[in-house]
C-alpha cells in the first residue's frame, strides 16, 4: 500500500543498517518494584527529525494535530530522562494509524490501520530498535502501548444501502418541549448507536436486515483496509455499533468504541490467533520489556487467558524474563479492575480506583485519608495473590501501577492549581508500594485539562532541570532508589483519619515501609490548611520501631528535627500543610 512518507526521508542522518536485523532479546528487569515508569506520547516528547514532520501543525495551540515528536527526539533527550531518574519509559503505540478523522489527527497511536507497520510520523522500525537499545544502554526499560480491542475508523455501516457513508436526519422536532410525536433522530453511518442484533439497514419504510460494511479507500488519510490483510474481513468484527450504556457488559465488550473505532470479535479463534501473532512479533522484533494494554475491560476475560500467557511464552522463548503486562481498566470499581488479574491474565493494572479515591478525593479535594487503608485492605481480596506462571515473579497485589494522572484525564494541576498539593501527591506516589508511573510534563508543572489539552509538547518547557517540581520529583525518585524499603518493602498503614477541617489528625496519612534490611515511616499532611498530628484524643501513633528509638528525617534533606519513640511504642509527628516526611533511624 502507499505510505505517507518516502522511506529516504525516514532514515534521516542515522545508519539504519545497524538495526536492520531482529535484536537479541535481553532481560533488563530484576524486580519491577524497583522501576519508576515515565509515560510519554511520542508525538509530544521531543522532535529530533524534521524529515518526518509530515502533516505537522504550525499552530502550537492545535493539540488535536500532529506536533512532530519522534523516536529520534527520545534518543536525543535521553539525558533528560536520566537526570530525572526514571527507569522505564512507556511509549505510545508504534503502529501505523488512520491519519486523521474529522480534522483530528491519529498522533496518539490508538487508531490502528496496520498492526505490523511502524507509524512513519515517528520513524521506522530500525529507528525504534535504536531507541530501545539507547534506552537500555542508559538502564531505562521500554514498555510499549498496544491496542487489541479495535481498529481505527476504517469502515462504515451502509444503513441506507447507497454505497457511501452518510449522516441522516429523521423527524422535524418541535419547539414545544412537551411534544414528542416527531423527535429528531440523527444517524451517522460511521458511528451508529449499539444494536445487540448487529447494526441493521433501514429507511423510513423499515428494516432490511444487517447493514453491509463499507470499507473505505482514502490513501491520503490512510483510511484504507487494515493490515495484515486477514483483518480485512467482515466476520472479524462485532458490527454492533457504538457503546451507549457503559453499565451493560455486553455493550462494553462488543460495542464499537465512541468515535467510530471498530470492535474486533475477540471470541473468534482466528482473531485471537492473529492478535497473538501480531504482538508476539513486536516482542521478538524490538526487545521491548513489557506491554501497557489499552481498553482491557472491553475485551472478554477468555481472550486475556489466552493472550497474556502467549506473550510471556514468546518473551521467554527469545530469552527475555520478567516481561510485564499491565492494563487499563478505566473504571473506579476496584473489584472489576482486580478481576483481570486472575486465571493467568494481567500481571498488573492501572490502579484507577486508587487514583480516584486517593489522589483525587484526598490530595485534590481534601477528603478524609481513611480511604487509603480501606483500599489497601480490599486489595487482598480483589486482586490475585500469587505470581502468574512465567510472569514477573510478583503477585498483582504487589505490582499495581500507581499514577496521579495520564493522557485520558485532566492533569492534577488543572483541578488543583496549588503546586504544593502536587508535591504532596508525588511524595505519596513515590513512597507507597507498587510501581509508580509519572505522566510526562508533571515534572514541569503542566496543567492541561481533558484530552487533548493534557497532551502538551514537552519541548515547550525547554527540558529544564532546575524547576521546583522537577527537582522535587528527581529527589523523590533518588530517595526511592536509595532505600530498598521504599521499593520492595511491605506497606503498613499506621495512621489515617476520617476527620477533616482542622481536627487534630485531619488529613494525616502515615505508613511504614518495611524490609528485612530497613524500616521507614512516611508521614504526609494531604491538605493545605493547618498543621496536623499523628495523634487524636490523647492517643499517639503506634509504630514498628523499638521504644526509645530516635527517628531522623531521611527526607527532606536538611531537616534536623528528631522524634523519639515512647516507651509504649508510639510517636507523635506534626506535619505542616502538604508536608512530606520520611523518617528512619
Amino acid at each position: 500500500m502507499t505510505r505517507l512518507l518516502p522511506l529516504l526521508a525516514l532514515f534521516g542522518c542515522y545508519d539504519p543498517s545497524q538495526y536492520a536485523e531482529s535484536p537479541q532479546l535481553t532481560t533488563e528487569v530484576e524486580d519491577w518494584r524497583d522501576e519508576v515508569i515515565y509515560q510519554l506520547l511520542v508525538d509530544r516528547f521531543a522532535n529530533g527529525d524534521l524529515n518526518n514532520d509530515y502533516n505537522v501543525t504550525e499552530n502550537p495551540e492545535a493539540l488535536a494535530r500532529h506536533m512532530g515528536g519522534d523516536y529520534r527526539g527520545i534518543i536525543e533527550e535521553v539525558d533528560y530522562l536520566v537526570e530525572l531518574g526514571v527507569t522505564t519509559v512507556w511509549v505510545s503505540p508504534i503502529v501505523v494509524n488512520v491519519e486523521e478523522d474529522a480534522g483530528v489527527a491519529g498522533y496518539h497511536g490508538y487508531w490502528t490501520q496496520d498492526f505490523k507497520g511502524v507509524n512513519p510520523h515517528f520513524g521506522d522500525l530500525a529507528e525504534f530498535r535504536e531507541m530501545v537499545q539507547v534506552l537500555h544502554d542508559h538502564d531505562i526499560k521500554v514498555v510499549l502501548d498496544i491496542v487489541v480491542n479495535h481498529v481505527g475508523q476504517l469502515f462504515y455501516y451502509d444503513i441506507n444501502r447507497n454505497g457511501q457513508p452518510d449522516q441522516t436526519v429523521f423527524g422535524a422536532g418541535s419547539q414545544d418541549p412537551n411534544d414528542t410525536t416527531d423527535p429528531i433522530e440523527i444517524i451517522s453511518e460511521w458511528d451508529p448507536a449499539y444494536d445487540g442484533r448487529g447494526v441493521q439497514a433501514w429507511t423510513s419504510l423499515g428494516e432490511s436486515g444487517p447493514a453491509p460494511l463499507g470499507w473505505v479507500n482514502l490513501p491520503g488519510l490512510n483510511r484504507v483496509p487494515p493490515l495484515p490483510a486477514e483483518f480485512h474481513n467482515d466476520s472479524w468484527y462485532n458490527r454492533r455499533g457504538r457503546v451507549t450504556d457503559w453499565n451493560v457488559e455486553q455493550q462494553v465488550e462488543k460495542g464499537d468504541f465512541p468515535g467510530g473505532l471498530k470492535d474486533l470479535d475477540t471470541l473468534n479463534p482466528e482473531v485471537v490467533a492473529a492478535l497473538i501473532d501480531v504482538f508476539q512479533y513486536w516482542i521478538v522484533e524490538t526487545n521491548i520489556d513489557g506491554y501497557r494494554i489499552d481498553t482491557v475491560k472491553h475485551v472478554e476475560h477468555s481472550f486475556w487467558q489466552q493472550f497474556n500467557p502467549a506473550m510471556r511464552q514468546a518473551a521467554l522463548d527469545g530469552g527475555k524474563e520478567n516481561f510485564l503486562q499491565f492494563g487499563e481498566v478505566f473504571d473506579g470499581d476496584d473489584a472489576l479492575i482486580g478481576s483481570y488479574t486472575f486465571d493467568g491474565e494481567l500481571d498488573s493494572l492501572f490502579y484507577f480506583s486508587h487514583k480516584f479515591q486517593v489522589f483525587d478525593d484526598i490530595f485534590k479535594r481534601g477528603g478524609p485519608t481513611q480511604s487509603i487503608q480501606r483500599l489497601y485492605a480490599e486489595r487482598a481480596t480483589n486482586y490475585h495473590n500469587a505470581p502468574h506462571a512465567d510472569g514477573i515473579g510478583l503477585s498483582p497485589q504487589e505490582a499495581m501501577v500507581t499514577f496521579i494522572d495520564n493522557h485520558d484525564i485532566p492533569r492534577f494541576l488543572y483541578d488543583q492549581p496549588e503546586p504544593a498539593a502536587l508535591k504532596a501527591a508525588l511524595g505519596y506516589l513515590l513512597t507507597m508500594d507498587g510501581i509508580p508511573c509519572i505522566y510526562y510534563g508533571t515534572e514541569q508543572g503542566f496543567a492541561g485539562g481533558n484530552d487533548p489539552a493534557n497532551r502538551e509538547p514537552l519541548w515547550g518547557s525547554g527540558f529544564a532541570t532546575d524547576g521546583e517540581l522537577f527537582t522535587w520529583t528527581r529527589d523523590l525518585i533518588a530517595l526511592r532508589k536509595e532505600h530498598v524499603a521504599l521499593r520492595r518493602g511491605g506497606f503498613e498503614v499506621r495512621w489515617v483519619s476520617d476527620r477533616v477541617n482542622g481536627e487534630e489528625d485531619a488529613h494525616i496519612a502515615a505508613f511504614e515501609r518495611v524490609h528485612a534490611d530497613e524500616r521507614l515511616l512516611v508521614v504526609i499532611n494531604t491538605a493545605g490548611a493547618g498543621a496536623a498530628h499523628t495523634s487524636f484524643g490523647g492517643s499517639d501513633m503506634p509504630v514498628g520501631f523499638a521504644p526509645g528509638t530516635t527517628l531522623r528525617a531521611v527526607f527532606p534533606e536538611g531537616d534536623t528535627r528528631t522524634w523519639t519513640v515512647s516507651g509504649s511504642g508510639t510517636v507523635r509527628v506534626e506535619a505542616q500543610p502538604w508536608e512530606v516526611l520520611v523518617l528512619g533511624q
